[in-house]
């Protein structure tokens, strides 16, 4: 089996070099970027994991994480200083997986990078070899290609991250089943929920949902049932 291939950006020279070195002890293989601009000109297809620090001189974590967005689906993680609600939402909101704050320990580094390969290269290869005769699932105008990954609202391609993608299969493969915030955090993060986790959770269903056109007042697809949780309804 192939190494996990990791892009490391932060333009903090010790902390780069800090978590190139840990991550080829584990048998990773890294490469290093000093800024956004760097990292956009290395990045391509062959990367499992991006690790993006958020404040960078010439071009910052949040507008390279949106160019990324723009091809490439793989997982994002964030190394941020800072803490607050606020800025956990805008990086996340725009396309990131995950969030670690500085300073943070060796072990939860490499376990949250153990949980999003997982999530997302595992996940995606057991999918591409279940031998299902119904290749798609459709609900209502979207067409999921479970194969690929790729889903289609009347035949335009909507790209979603990785964790939206799972968010919208969970729901499509349960039409009118109702989850609750606990509910989708073990299943999609195979975790034990914990409290703190539901901000994190809600931000991926908005921008699922912001990408589907649903709205709060108007949602076509993805309904809030209030006090319960949320699901896809079968029926318009």
């Amino acid at each position: 089996m192939s190494r996990y291939k990791i892009l490391v950006v932060d333009d903090d020279a010790e902390i780069r070099d800090v978590v190139l070195k840990l991550l080829e002890n584990e048998n990773y293989e890294v490469v290093g970027a000093v800024d956004g601009e760097q990292a956009l000109q290395i990045l391509d297809d062959s990367f499992d994991l991006i690790i993006l620090d958020v404040m960078m001189p010439k071009k910052d974590g949040i507008s390279t994480c949106i160019d990324i967005r723009e091809k490439f689906i793989i997982p994002i993680l964030f190394l941020t200083a800072k803490n607050t609600e606020y800025d956990k939402y805008v990086g996340l909101s725009i396309g990131g997986d995950d969030y670690l704050e500085k300073p943070f320990s060796r072990v939860e580094l490499l376990a949250r990078i153990s949980s999003l390969l997982r999530r997302y290269r595992v996940y995606q290869r057991e999918e591409g070899e279940k031998k299902i005769s119904d290749h798609y699932i459709c609900v209502k105008d979207l067409k999921i290609d479970k194969a690929t990954s790729r889903v289609f609202q009347n035949d335009r391609e909507i790209l979603l991250t990785n964790m939206e993608y799972k968010l919208l299969l969970l729901f499509a493969k349960n039409p009118n089943q109702i989850f609750t915030l606990e509910m989708i955090y073990e299943t999609i993060w195979e975790e034990n929920y914990d409290y703190s986790m539901n901000s994190l959770i809600m931000v991926h269903i908005r921008n699922l949902r912001k990408k589907l056109g649903d709205t709060p007042q108007t949602a076509k697809y993805i309904k809030n049932i209030w006090g319960r949780g949320y699901c896809i309804e079968d029926e318009e």
